[in-house]
């Protein structure tokens, strides 16, 4: 047991603790149980809007598989890494003043209330929900792994006990909050993990004996660890151009991140949150995926990925500090798996269960269902999590490939294409789907490319083509 990191880390944890019960009984106090609690009331400034997009994105794979990762591969993997730094301007911009404004005129809160109103079609809210499940389902067991791994790093449990401990303590937070307790402290888990990230990349960068010295331990074991095509030269350029599809304009379909675009108070907050999420997001991904590469000159022969990133903050910083900085991975974890926890839910509850399932529910009723289901689907993350990959960043981006599949083009076509339909959505979100999990699961290699890439443009050409051949079948004026 490592108590001196362990104290600073659970006085973290009790703030966030009572964070979430204080916007508990905001909650309750609440006459709109659904926007609060799904939304936050839509009430976030610039600064809270990117941290929270910011604490969101920046999950397990960035703090625990990414330097794992990078570890592994060398300084090519910082190089593809930085794909992600325009991904909140890119979400911001292109979704936007519209995704808010439609939002609020037919009182949308999740992302499938936004389909449903634009494509008017039962059948579109069917396979959303199903996509939403099934992907955020592994994107939620990764961010378990990642707490699991974490907790066992520090307490020396075994990784079965140590899962048990991180499951209880999100459960419990976030059924205590919801999406108001999720975006107030993703305020403090952001700030943590800026300020985490820049004193452990310091603290590696000194240990190592500065960039040189760091540099040439490196070139010494492989020279390709500082190339741009990685340890194994697996990093093509057509591998890496592709891959930034992936985790940079692509995030614009992912679920948990598009909904923050509607959630924010004012343009002016909207626009401070591009900056400052450009900014943020950059210092992390930049500096945890760096600090990856050096450690294998400070650390060698760390043979789980995803326990390099904690071995190095454990070695290198003095307890009380490292306590302070792995509170930086435990901040990203938890507002992560809040995040995703809280949407699986809205879906399941808002999109399901009141569409199809008892319409007239009251507001008590909602309330019931949603703690209930938050509980079973983190239990059964739990139980999927028991036997974890070696490096979780895969399970993630598995997860990510699959959303952006389904929901990138009948996201952002849907705003801006007054020509697209429910057919053409309906066949892009099926083809989309059926061809990334074919891709994905047969390993097929289309010329070094990442498996995202066919799915993603040939959902796009059946979206156009569908909706012109089908136009006439469409009765109703599109609304938007």
């Amino acid at each position: 047991m490592h108590w001196q990191v362990i104290i600073p880390l659970a006085l973290f944890l009790v703030i966030i603790f009572l964070i979430g019960f204080w916007a508990n009984a905001r909650v309750r106090q609440s006459d709109s149980f659904l926007s609060d609690y799904f939304l936050g009331g839509r009430e976030m400034g610039g600064f809270l809007l990117a941290m929270t997009m910011m604490a969101t994105y920046g999950s397990a794979s960035s703090f625990i598989g990414g330097p794992g990762v990078a570890y592994q591969t060398g300084l090519g993997w910082v190089l593809l890494a930085m794909a992600q730094l325009p991904a909140g301007y890119f979400v911001l911009m292109i979704l936007g003043k519209k995704f808010a404004i439609i939002a609020r005129k037919y009182e949308v809160i999740t992302l499938i209330d936004f389909l449903k109103a634009r494509y008017q079609s039962n059948a579109i809210v069917l396979l959303s929900a199903i996509a939403i499940f099934v992907f955020l389902f592994a994107s939620m067991t990764a961010q378990w792994v990642g707490g699991a791994r974490l907790i066992e790093s520090l307490t020396g449990l075994p990784y079965r006990g140590a899962l048990l401990i991180f499951a209880v303590a999100v459960l419990v937070y976030v059924i205590i909050g919801g999406f108001a307790a999720v975006a107030l402290t993703d305020a403090l888990q952001g700030s943590v993990m800026i300020i985490g990230t820049v004193i452990l990349l310091v603290a590696v960068t000194i240990k190592g004996g500065g960039v040189s010295a760091i540099m040439a331990n490196l070139v010494a074991e492989n020279p390709n660890f500082v190339s741009p095509y990685g340890a194994d030269s697996s990093l093509s350029p057509l591998y890496v151009s592709t891959f930034w599809i992936l985790i940079g304009i692509g995030v614009i379909g992912l679920p948990q991140i598009a909904v923050r675009a509607m959630s924010y108070k004012d343009s002016k907050g909207m626009h401070r949150a591009i900056i400052i999420g450009t900014i943020g997001i950059g210092t992390i991904m930049f500096g945890m995926h760096l600090i990856g590469v050096f450690g294998r000159a400070v650390i060698p022969g760390i043979e789980i990925g995803d326990k390099v990133m904690p071995t190095l903050t454990l070695d290198i910083l003095p307890p009380v500090l490292a306590g302070i900085v792995l509170a930086a991975p435990m901040a990203a974890i938890m507002s992560t798996v809040n995040a995703l926890l809280i949407l699986v839910s809205s879906t399941l509850v808002k999109d399901v269960y009141l569409n199809f399932i008892k319409p007239s529910a009251k507001d008590a009723d909602i309330k019931r269902m949603s703690f209930i289901v938050t509980t079973v689907v983190g239990i059964a993350v739990v139980l999927f999590a028991l036997n974890p990959p070696n490096l979780l960043i895969w399970l993630n981006l598995f997860a990510f490939g699959g959303l952006e599949s389904a929901f990138l083009w009948v996201v952002v076509l849907g705003l801006y294409w007054k020509g697209a339909n429910k057919y053409g959505a309906i066949t892009s979100m099926i083809v989309g789907l059926v061809s990334y999990v074919y891709i994905y699961h047969f390993h097929i290699n289309l010329f070094g490319m990442n498996s995202v890439t066919i799915p993603i443009v040939v959902s796009l050409l059946v979206f156009v083509l569908v909706s012109m051949w089908t136009k006439h079948l469409v009765k109703q004026p599109n609304r938007f």
